[in-house]
Order: C-alpha cells, then sequence, then structure tokens
C-alpha cells in the first residue's frame, strides 16, 4: 500500500512518537522511509553549523533504524521542508504527530495543521500524548 513514508524528525516527544509510528508502517509495508529534518540555516551551534548538526542527528538516527531509510537534512521552515521532501521522492504518506492540533481545535500555524493541509498525498496524524 505505502511505498516511500515521509516524516518529519526533532528533537521533540511529539517527533520521536510520530517516527516510530512511520519506522512500524515502513517496516510492515516494506516501504522506503524517509527522515526529515528541518533546519535553521543562519545559526551556528558549538558542534559546527546547523546542517552539520542536523545531518549527524539524522544519521543516528537512521542507523538505529532497519530497511531502507533515507534521509535529508533541509535548510527552512519545518512544515514547507517536510511537504517538499514528501513531493520530491513522490511519497504516498506522510507521518505527522499530533502536538499542537490539540485544545482550540487546530492552532494555524502548527507544523502538523500545515502539513495535514498542505500535502499532496495520505497523512497519518499520529496520537503522541502518551
Amino acid at each position: 500500500m505505502y511505498r516511500r513514508i515521509v516524516v518529519g524528525v526533532a528533537n521533540t516527544e511529539s517527533a520521536k512518537r510520530a517516527l516510530e509510528v512511520a519506522a512500524d508502517l515502513a517496516q510492515r509495508y516494506q516501504a522506503d522511509l524517509h527522515l526529515v529534518m528541518a533546519f535553521d540555516r543562519s545559526r551556528r551551534g558549538p558542534g559546527g553549523d546547523a546542517r552539520d548538526e542536523a545531518e549527524s542527528h539524522l544519521s543516528l538516527l537512521g542507523s538505529r533504524l532497519s530497511g531502507r531509510i533515507h534521509t535529508h537534512a533541509v535548510g527552512g521552515d519545518p512544515a514547507d521542508t517536510v511537504l517538499t521532501v514528501a513531493d520530491d521522492v513522490g511519497a504516498d504518506l506522510v507521518v505527522v504527530g499530533n502536538k499542537g492540533m490539540k485544545g482550540a481545535r487546530r492552532m494555524l500555524g502548527s507544523v502538523p495543521n500545515s502539513i495535514a493541509h498542505g500535502a499532496s498525498c495520505s497523512v497519518l496524524i499520529a496520537d503522541t500524548t502518551g
């Protein structure tokens, strides 16, 4: 059913849970799993520039997963980055966590909301609350 699954990666509990869901689906469907991490192009950290840090984080995550894993460290807005990579790889599914979508029904501008409304493929909003 799914051949290419895209998931946004960040250092948050919501993103970690979404990655678990995406990795499980990729394994179940023997799909390629694309890990996407957005970074701020202007930021430099103690470990080098933001791209280097993102690529290092993605490499570590990818080494812990099995299957066909692809990593994408892209500068820019997180939602736009995930959507662009999803289009570029011809994704069948984008997985996002639901953080930011509770309370006031939807929070305009939130990453999950932007992806849910902007994706050109199916979107799975994973429950990342527990």
